[in-house]
């Protein structure tokens, strides 16, 4: 668990992001071009949430030391001495010069622990490190996470996903933000870092943004937009071409080893061959070589450099999310994170539900959830949906219905979020049953036969009654009964019954249940309406 966590905070760049400088694109692999430049945000969510997780799983026994090989200790030491040397920083923006100086120490960190595991391993020496030393530096991190997570957050009440980061001439790192993304939204969401409040504020701004497609009720993964055709790129505007004597100078002598000028229309394009800033530098220096251009080189060098950069932007390409029209590309939905957004969605209902929010707020979570569910493929049309919307696809493009049958990632949030909506939680090992989120419709109008199979592989069945629902976990029956009083009785394998009061079972029962020891044949569970 450690070495995850240092391994991530050895490329955090404070208020940027975990910086995507190797050749392993993240979870969304339609931004994979973004290596080298870009920095994920997304990453710093999901990493809060592992080290809320750790404070919690920790901090229970605080009196315990465990080994730790002294490679990590090392890395671990000296990613800790950074953070307290800049605490201070946390309470304003950094400036670029704060950031980079962070960076290089966390990086040098990393890079001196890489450098020892490569050449001679691990020495299998280890020292001991103090749980509370080990919460006491989770509980550090995690304020570096919030400030970089609160420096995100964009006017519009949504979250940046990805930004791109520069290192500048004076030694600092500037930060430049990319358009709006789901997934950001989902990330922070999943995070924790949230108020109910601004869950919801997030959500109706969602709700509202460009990312909502109306004709299929859920979201996409970015902004839709028109790509420019081949001949409206790489055109150099008048203005610019003006600024230039260099430029102007080529494009009257004819010499093209840096720019190409149309006969016809007289429009002005970079050398087709210059497929980089460094190409062009080198295609600059063999110029500057030349008597007659000499000197406008030397002037010009960094504005043709800045000419070259501002008009292809590479900087800013993202992969196929920003040029393709299908597979994740623009216009896409995606439905795996339209799953990871509902999940998410559900689990901030039951945070707020558990940190005593008013009604109102959560009526309107809830309205939200179930909103989000509807636009979700099964529960449309074939006509909408492109497909029998039984089946699971990857994604539906802007101009066609559903993409790529296949059993995708979604079917896994998909089953998480339904036993959310039935109420299942296990807290302590004790199986309990919060039914906030269902809805009253779900019940049975009439009779109806359950079908399932039991723990010994044998086909069972139920007779249901009107006001019922049932479903199995752990291939026990768990049927929900509307009722005046919430009880709950078991029955069990040997005939005996046992009466609980209240939604929740022990841990000897739950844990029964969870081994299949065959000991419990089914759950009722009675509600109040």
């Amino acid at each position: 668990m450690l070495v995850t966590l240092l391994a991530k905070l050895t490329n955090f760049v404070p208020e940027a992001g975990i910086w995507m400088n190797t050749q392993r694109p993240e979870w969304n692999d339609a931004n994979n071009a973004l290596v080298g430049a870009g920095a994920s945000m997304v990453t710093v969510y999901y990493l809060r949430r592992f080290l809320v997780f750790g404070i919690k799983l920790f901090q229970a026994d605080q009196t315990k030391a465990v080994p730790i090989s002294t490679e990590v200790i090392a890395l671990f030491a000296a990613i800790q001495n950074t953070f307290q040397e800049h605490q201070n920083l946390l309470t304003r923006s950094m400036t670029n010069i704060e950031r980079k100086t962070i960076l290089d120490q966390l990086g040098s960190a990393g890079s001196d622990y890489r450098k020892k595991i490569y050449a001679d391993g691990f020495s299998e020496t280890k020292k001991t490190l103090a749980i509370a030393d080990l919460v006491a530096f989770f509980q550090l991190a995690l304020q570096f996470v919030d400030h970089s997570i609160q420096a995100n957050h964009r006017q519009d009440k949504l979250h940046h996903a990805y930004n791109l980061i520069k290192i500048n001439r004076d030694g600092g790192i500037s930060i430049r933000h990319l358009y709006e993304m789901l997934e950001g939204q989902v990330a922070v969401l999943s995070s924790g870092f949230l108020a109910p409040e601004a869950a919801l504020a997030l959500l109706d701004s969602l709700r509202h943004s460009a990312l909502y497609r109306e004709d299929q009720g859920s979201y996409i993964l970015y902004p839709d937009r028109q790509l420019p055709r081949f001949i409206d790129k790489n055109n150099i505007p008048p203005v610019e071409l003006d600024k230039s004597r260099l430029l102007k100078g080529l494009a009257a002598a004819g010499d093209k080893q840096i720019i190409i000028q149309e006969s016809q229309s007289g429009a002005v394009h970079f050398n087709g061959d210059l497929r980089n800033a460094r190409i062009l530098q080198e295609a600059l220096a063999k110029l500057k070589q030349q008597e007659r251009w000499q000197r406008l080189v030397e002037a010009e060098e960094q504005l043709i450099l800045n000419l070259y950069e501002s008009l292809f932007d590479h900087q800013s390409f993202t992969g196929r999310s920003g040029t393709f029209y299908k597979y994740e590309g623009l216009g896409c939905i995606y439905w795996h994170m339209v799953a990871k957004l509902l999940l998410a969605v559900q689990e901030n209902y039951y945070w707020a539900l558990k940190s005593g929010a008013n009604k109102s707020l959560l009526e309107q979570l809830k309205a939200h959830y179930y909103d989000i569910r509807e636009g979700i493929g099964v529960h449309k049309s074939p006509m909408q949906y492109g497909a029998f919307p039984t089946d699971p696809y990857s994604h539906t493009p802007g101009f066609a219905g559903v993409q790529q049958p296949g059993m995708t990632g979604q079917v896994k949030e998909d089953i998480l979020s339904r036993f959310g909506e039935l109420g299942i939680e296990v807290q302590d090992g004790k199986l309990s049953f919060n039914l906030h989120l269902l809805k009253r419709s779900e019940f049975l109008a009439g009779p109806q036969l359950f079908q399932y199979y039991d723990v010994n592989g044998k086909l069972q069945q139920l007779e249901l009654s009107t006001g019922m629902i049932a479903f199995t976990i752990c291939q026990v029956p768990i049927i929900y009964i509307l009722a005046e009083k919430s009880k709950i009785i078991v029955t069990k394998s040997n005939g005996t019954e046992e009466e609980k009061a209240g939604l929740e079972l022990d841990t000897n029962l739950s844990a029964a249940i969870f081994k299949r020891t065959d000991s419990v044949k089914q759950i009722w569970v009675y509600i109040e309406p």
